[in-house]
């Protein structure tokens, strides 16, 4: 079996959510009707964009990574399995996602499985980068679900 994704197009992969993320919280900010949902979606919109910069800097130490593996290319299947299942890991797709979405609380469910699927992709990750950063992303996936759960109080109010 091939190797189907490196782990720099998985970091890649992770850069591509979370700028399609910080693009929907942006896109669906501007129509928040919900004083508590614009608060939420500003500051969603702008933990996306810290993220961004960290996978940027963990792009670099993936480079000639390859872990070890049961069979060749396990952990990269497995990666692209989680990657086509992620709505947002295709470009450009969280405006158009928002555009098509009526009110708050369709934000706010689009935005909880967003969050969802990106700590199950995270944790995925952490088998095809260097265990060096493996702390990163651990304090990513504690962002994520600290986003999750903001999310969801939000949902509790609607």
């Amino acid at each position: 079996m091939s190797t189907i994704f490196s782990g720099s197009e998985i970091v890649e992969i992770g850069i591509e959510i979370e700028k399609n993320g910080k693009a929907f919280y942006e896109e669906v900010l501007k129509n928040a009707s919900d004083d508590n949902a614009e608060v939420i979606f500003k500051y969603l919109a702008n933990e996306e964009g810290k993220h961004i910069a960290v996978f940027e800097e963990i792009l670099d130490s993936v480079k000639k990574y390859e872990p070890i593996e049961a069979y060749p290319g396990e952990y990269f299947s497995y990666m692209k399995a989680l990657a086509n299942e992620h709505v947002f890991t295709k470009k450009d797709v969280g405006v158009s996602i928002a555009k098509e979405l009526k009110d708050d609380s369709g934000a706010i469910d689009v935005g909880i499985k967003f969050e969802k699927e990106s700590i199950i992709f995270y944790e995925g990750m952490k088998k095809v980068v260097p265990e060096v950063e493996h702390k990163l992303l651990d304090s990513l996936i504690e962002q994520e679900q600290v986003h999750l759960s903001k999310l969801e109080a939000l949902r509790e109010n609607f």
